[in-house]
This record gives structure tokens, sequence and C-alpha cells, in this order.
């Protein structure tokens, strides 16, 4: 095979080799099964997280952050490589995903398996630096990550599986300052489960006609035309439990004025969404990074006193 049509064969449409270009092709395919390539994951994993220390504990909690990015990284590998595991027959059959190293057969399930474990030893010891309550929250979200591949399978709405896995960060940043949950943190953790059934819903428009040829689910399949009004819903909800977890945490005034800029990328994202266009729908997903920093700093200037 030429290096060209090898160059065609092993990249996916959204891949974004960035610094794993400068590796081995080996350590490369490492790097792609764990989605190193394409950051917005571990971001949108990590947020969460600074949600929880933040409306907890404001600027000072985000000390905890550099660790928690650590953890995000692991554990979102982690993810993806069980993710790609379970899916490799299914990956071979779509087009967005046939190049992956385990669908493509550059790895094998011993090299996945054996990738797996490191990067869950990594995620054990970030929780070796947690406080008690918080790395036993931590470790209860380990059936989610497990079971989240195969929901696709027996339900039409996976990405809400998805919600309730990623967002476990705000359970874990809060309990750690405050050594415990309370309601900011389920009202929070509510808004970041709303948040991903909008963005991955967007998102899971990208593969909808492979999806629906293989016989796997999705909520993009399920609500189909009538997504932009589900959309509207689902944000409308994570706005809702946004502001009552500020006012449950007792947060000032400033952080409902910086919510209005967080309301208009939501609308935005569902204005002139083009379920039919691909790059269109990438492109508003990858805008989540964004606007899940712009609600991180509303809850940090919640923190302030105007008295």
């Amino acid at each position: 095979m030429s290096g060209q049509a090898e160059d065609q064969y092993t990249r996916v449409p959204d891949e974004q080799l960035g610094w794993l270009a400068r590796l081995p092709r080996g350590l490369q395919d490492y790097g792609l099964l764990a989605r190193l390539d394409r950051p917005i994951g571990t971001w949108l994993l990590l947020i969460p997280c600074l949600w929880g220390l933040a409306i907890a504990g404001g600027t000072e909690a985000l000390l905890w952050a550099p660790l928690f990015a650590i953890g995000a990284i692991a554990m979102r590998g982690a993810g993806c490589t069980i993710n790609d595991m379970a899916d490799r027959d299914i990956d071979r059959l779509v087009e967005r995903t046939r190049a992956r190293p385990l669908a493509s057969g550059r790895l094998g399930l011993r090299e996945a398996l054996i990738f797996l474990v490191l990067q869950l030893g990594v995620g054990l010891v970030v929780l070796l630096f947690l406080p008690w309550t918080a790395a036993v929250i931590a470790l209860c979200s380990m059936p989610f990550v497990i079971a989240y591949p195969f929901m696709k399978r027996v339900t039409y709405w996976p990405q809400a599986f998805l919600g309730l896995t990623f967002n476990w960060g705000v359970l874990v940043g809060y309990a750690l300052v405050m050594d415990g949950l309370g309601l900011p943190a389920l009202f929070l953790y509510g808004a970041g489960i709303a948040w991903t059934l909008g963005y991955d819903t967007i998102y899971a428009h990208q593969d909808k006609e492979d999806d629906a040829l293989i016989g796997v689910k999705s909520s993009a399949l399920k609500l189909g035309d009538a997504t932009h009004v589900w959309l509207y819903g689902f944000y409308g909800v994570m706005l809702a439990c946004l502001a009552a977890a500020a006012y449950a945490a007792g947060l000032g005034p400033l952080f409902y004025m910086a919510l209005l800029p967080v309301a208009g990328v939501l609308a935005w994202q569902v204005n002139g969404l083009e379920l039919d266009d691909a790059q269109d729908c990438l492109m508003r997903f990858r805008a989540n990074r964004g606007l899940g920093l712009l609600v991180l700093v509303a809850l940090l200037l919640g923190h302030w006193d105007l008295s």
C-alpha cells in the first residue's frame, strides 16, 4: 500500500493528530485509541469536575484542577478504549470510525487490554490523592463507564447514559470541597446531564445513516426532524438547573448576569443547525468546550461579593 493510500485509510474525518503526528505510527495508534487526537472529549469530562469545585469552593478550589485534568485524560482514554473494544465490529461498518486502530486491525484486543489497564492504573493513582469521600464517589462511576458502550444496542437514549457518566465529576469535585453532597451538586449534575443530551444528540447526527443501516440506536435517530425542538428543551432544563444550583449554593447576582452569554451560545447551537451536514454538527458540538468554560466563569463570579 502506498504512503498516500495508507494516510487516507488511517485517518478519520474528525481526527486531529496534532502532536501525535510526531510519534511513531505504533504509538500514534495508542494515542488515537485514547482519543488524544480529539481533546474535546477530555474537556467535556473535565469541565463538570471544575463546575463542582467552583460552586463549592470558588477560585481556591481550582487548585485541584491539575489533578482532575490528569484523571480526565486517563479515564476518558480508558472509556474510549472500552468503547472501541466493544464496538470494533460496528466501527468497521461506519465511514467515520472504520479506520480506528481496533476496527482497522492495527491494534489487537490484547494490546488494547494492556493499554486499558495502564490507563486505569493512572486513574487509581489520582484517586489516592483525593479525600476519602470524593474517592469513593469517583469509584461509583465505574459501572457507568463500563456499561455505556453497550447502551446504543438497547436504547435510543445512550446520550442520557453518557450524561450520567460524563458529568459524574460534578459530584466528585463538590464532595472534595464539602466532604459530601448537597442540593447544589445535584442540580449541577442535572444541568450537566441535560447539556450532554443536547451536545451529544448533535454529535450523533453525524452517524445517523450508518447507525440506521447497522441497527444501533441514538437520540438522533429517535428524534429525527424534531431534534431542534428537543434541543431547546434540553438546554432549557440545563439553564433552569444551573440557576437552581446557584440559588441553592447562595451564589450572587453576577452568576445570573454571566448566565446570559451561556444562554446565547446555547441558542446559537440550535438556531441554524443543519442536521444533515456532518461538518456543521461537528463544529457546533466542539463549541461546547467554550460554553462549559463560560459556565465555569459564571460559577466563579457568583462567589464575588458586590457589597
